[in-house]
């Protein structure tokens, strides 16, 4: 564990692995963004790049930064679920997620905040008027486009970008929606928890954002996360638990 000198109602989770080119210019434009009320946490899976490493730098550089460090990588999922607790643990009345690479654009972040005022939990959206994607090409956009409305239609609800990753959520959303009992370990997660807040009646509001593809280092989707996916939406309606 990082620096915790000191505790903030606002937390920023950012999971972590091969981010070791980003990870410090992120954290900076992060802090840019946000009152001194902050904290930010990483949450790293051992990444054998280094990444680790910088993010205690960081952390002993500012005592706004926590570092939370896992053995293993284990998935998304399990990470933000990790990152969650230590949040909620910490004295978190909001929580930010974004992913550590610059799709999500650290501008927004005030955005987000300021739409859950009358919300539980707040989507960044690509798919509603105002969002948009850039750099990507003509299929994956028509990849990502189909799987938001697959997994719309299948669990019947009216949230345009149910696989984006840029949320921000009150405590008590976070508190009511059963974190452990999440199934998916990789994107269906943010899928799941997003249909999660809606089943508990959570007010779920989307903004506009500009979504990036990353500039430096490798995508992390594989095949073998899109086929959780596929399988895993259309099951989250079946189960009662939910």
């Amino acid at each position: 564990m990082g620096n915790q000198a000191s505790a903030g109602t606002t937390w920023v989770v950012i999971p972590t692995y091969n981010e070791a080119e980003t990870i410090g210019s992120l954290v900076e434009a992060v802090r840019g963004e946000l009152p001194a009320d902050r904290r930010i946490l990483i949450v790293d899976d051992s990444s054998p790049d280094g990444t680790g490493e910088i993010a205690d730098g960081l952390a002993a550089k500012h005592t706004d930064v926590e570092v939370l460090h896992r053995g293993e990588k284990l998935g998304l999922g399990p990470a933000y679920v990790a990152g969650f607790r230590t949040a909620l643990d910490g004295g978190a009345q909001r929580v930010v997620q974004m992913d550590a690479d610059f799709s999500h654009e650290p501008q927004m972040l005030p955005v987000l905040l300021a739409a859950l005022a009358d919300a539980d939990l707040v989507l960044g959206s690509r798919y509603i008027p105002g969002g948009e994607v850039q750099d990507w090409g003509a299929g994956r956009r028509a990849i990502s486009r189909l799987g938001s409305k697959y997994a719309r239609t299948a669990l019947g609800v009216r949230v345009h970008d149910l696989t984006g990753g840029y949320k921000a959520w009150r405590r008590t959303t976070l508190q009511g929606i059963d974190m452990e009992a999440v199934d998916a370990t990789g994107y269906a997660f943010q899928v799941e928890t997003t249909y999660r807040a809606i089943k508990a009646g959570f007010r779920v509001r989307e903004v506009p954002i500009n979504f990036r593809d990353r500039r430096i280092g490798a995508s992390k989707m594989t095949r073998s996360i899109v086929f959780e996916a596929a399988w895993q939406v259309p099951a989250m309606r079946l189960r009662r638990h939910l």
